[in-house]
């Protein structure tokens, strides 16, 4: 009798107990479109146990804005979710009770400036916080936390295990890597129907 689900994945087989699955609690590299994006964004926003914090890393232009709008429209942030570029920090009451903090760190100057924010609060128990640009205060990072590194595929670049749709939308993909530090709330995998 399997009680469990099991996903392979990163060299590993894991058995998870039905209330977990499928839900992401190891490193893990795929390619995704960028509808894939924001449907597992939106998931995340609309699954995810908080507090919850996410650490969003790649060059301008690589999805992390779309990532963190997806999040908080699935935690029932309606209305714009604009970058936080120059107010830094924009706090949102969702429709479940969720509260999403999106955090861009682009403009610091000195990691130390994250104290004005409110940064030794973050999260609360109510959170879900999304850091756009973390290395700017590397080392002052909350943790338990997921870190997702979004990146653009050159076009003929071999990948990592594609995505619902990248077999039908083979363009403008990501490549996407997760991985936890510490122990975070697991979140939802990709395509997974939640």
């Amino acid at each position: 009798m399997d009680l469990g689900c099991r996903w392979s994945g990163v060299g590993a087989t894991i058995l998870y107990p039905p209330f977990l699955a499928p839900t992401l609690r190891l490193e893990r590299k795929m390619q995704l479109t960028e509808s894939d994006v924001t449907a597992w964004g939106e998931q995340i926003g609309r699954t995810a146990a908080v507090p919850l914090v996410i650490a969003l890393r790649g060059d301008l232009g690589a999805g992390k804005t779309t990532l963190a709008r997806a999040i908080a429209r699935g935690a029932g942030i309606s209305g714009p979710v604009p970058s936080p570029t120059y107010n830094l920090l924009i706090r949102y009451r969702g429709k479940r009770g969720v509260a999403v903090v999106h955090v861009d760190l682009y403009r610091l100057e000195d990691p130390e400036e994250v104290w004005e924010l409110g940064w030794s609060e973050l999260p609360e128990e109510d959170e879900m916080v999304l850091i756009e640009w973390p290395e700017r205060a590397e080392g002052l990072l909350p943790e338990p936390r997921w870190e997702i590194t979004l990146s653009e595929v050159e076009e003929g670049e071999a990948g990592e295990q594609p995505g619902p749709r990248a077999m039908i939308e083979p363009r403008a993909l990501r490549r996407v890597e997760v991985r936890p530090v510490g122990e975070p709330p697991p979140i939802p995998l990709p395509g997974e129907n939640g």
